[in-house]
């Protein structure tokens, strides 16, 4: 806390708060049972304690101290060595019981005088609501509760068990100069959690809902993604890239822009992630690393595909990102990506699919938002990006006009089957270039050991 902030040890949580939690001040961090409460408050206390500065952790009527601290011992971050040295647990349940609020207030003053604590934790803070006086006698406690801890210079967290509606009329939030809202939400087979900042006094932060996931390590936090326009703009190369398709290059008008994101659409089977293959290894070729996104295909079946066209499954300039669409958090998804992008040091990206990818969204306005600053990102690092897209139906294409994020693309091709004599064939064409023409024909197309082949379009009576 050398800055005045109270940091939780995890960078992320840390930099959506603007640096931290306000030192020595209140913070309230509500959510129904299970969201993960108690989880983040002892790793601020582990974070922070200090021999000099201890963090003390009162435990009231909600959950046993001795179920408190063997859980934590669950945790990474657990230090045994810690307690009774810079970690304090204590038990208010026998204080509360003889003398109710007054001796809570007591009590704490009296650890605030004796130890002299950075750092002080209420667990569960609400449950204190539930002692005899009624809200006159509640409010005068925690005026003065409020009043001996902004004497001290010393951090406190309020832990409890709060709904989005106790803020409007539960006064502890008013006093409160920071409030933590932690969430599950019910989606499909799964439930999805979020953090939300509801208040931070004299602090910037970042707004909005952010995914969160509970480790041994503690919370990992991945802060929602939203970038906005930078003025000015800013630059990319001008020399077009390739597209890993000669064929195709030329359709495109001689390649596609670096840092423009491309959609293929198709139907099941249409050569949608050979395509976003081709454009990997397109890459490589010219010394340009590339990362496939895939929901859709393992790593196994990505090598079994890639032994059919006689490709090399172990590139060192192609990386494989492959996570299971049935248990995917989508803002972890792309904080995945986006480190493997830095690490790797990416120019070109495949994300196969983006149905997967929008399934795994609450909602059509998060998706929507979530890839337009995915776009952007990397656009401003010169990262091209491509991007399946699984349409229903079997023999076309089908509409983009209906899909929520098809607008972001600079490039849309549509593959499609079709019956020729008799039999299945494939087709393709560019059906929409940003600063560029292209070549509107619909081509046919096959897929053979070396990858995709483009022939010539038929003639217009065909």
């Amino acid at each position: 806390m050398d800055d005045g902030r109270l940091r939780s040890g995890h960078r992320s949580l840390d930099e959506i708060l603007g640096g931290g939690l306000p030192g020595n001040a209140i913070t309230v961090i509500m959510g129904l049972p299970g969201t993960g409460k108690t989880i983040l408050a002892q790793q601020y206390t582990f974070h922070n304690a200090r021999p000099d500065r201890p963090a003390v952790y009162f435990s009231t009527l909600s959950e046993p101290l001795e179920k408190i601290v063997r859980f934590g011992q669950t945790l990474e971050f657990f230090d045994a060595a810690a307690i009774g040295r810079s970690v304090f647990y204590e038990d208010l349940g026998q204080v509360i019981g003889q003398e109710g609020l007054t001796g809570v207030g007591e009590r704490v003053a009296g650890v605030l005088r004796e130890r002299q604590p950075g750092l002080i934790i209420i667990d569960s803070f609400k449950a204190l609501h539930a002692l005899p006086g009624g809200d006159p006698e509640f409010r005068r406690f925690l005026h003065q509760l409020a009043g001996r801890l902004t004497a001290f210079p010393v951090a406190s967290l309020w832990i409890g068990e709060y709904e989005a509606a106790d803020i409007a009329v539960s006064p502890e939030f008013a006093v409160a100069d920071a409030i933590l809202q932690l969430t599950t939400v019910p989606f499909g087979q799964r439930e999805l959690r979020s953090l939300h900042i509801r208040k931070l006094r004299g602090s910037g932060f970042s707004s909005g809902q952010h995914g969160y996931r509970l480790t041994p390590q503690g919370l990992r936090l991945f802060p929602r993604l939203a970038d906005i326009p930078i003025p000015g703009g800013y630059q990319l190369g001008e020399d077009r890239i390739t597209v890993g398709i000669p064929a195709l290059d030329s359709m495109l008008g001689g390649g596609l822009w670096p840092g423009s994101a491309t959609m293929i659409a198709g139907p099941s089977g249409a050569g949608k992630t050979i395509m976003g293959l081709h454009f990997l290894y397109g890459g490589a070729s010219h010394g340009e690393r590339g990362i496939i996104a895939t929901l859709q295909e393992n790593p196994t079946q990505l090598r079994r595909m890639l032994g059919g066209l006689g490709w090399p499954s172990d590139h060192p300039d192609v990386e494989v990102m492959y996570r299971s669409p049935v248990d995917i958090y989508i803002d972890e998804w792309v904080h995945d990506l986006l480190q493997a992008a830095e690490k790797h040091q990416a120019r070109r990206v495949v994300i196969d699919s983006l149905a997967d990818l929008q399934t795994a969204a609450i909602d059509d306005t998060r998706f929507r938002e979530f890839m337009y600053s995915l776009v952007q990102r990397f656009s401003r690092q010169g990262i091209s990006l491509l991007i399946t897209y699984e349409t229903p139906g079997l023999l076309t294409a089908g509409p983009l006009s209906g899909f929520s994020t098809s607008h972001l693309a600079d490039n849309a091709i549509a593959l499609a089957h079709y019956r020729d004599n008799g039999a299945m064939s494939r087709s393709l064409a560019v059906i929409k270039t940003r600063a560029s023409s292209h070549d509107p024909a619909t081509h046919p197309f096959t897929i053979g050991p070396g990858g995709i082949t483009i022939g010539d379009p038929p003639p217009p009576d065909h």
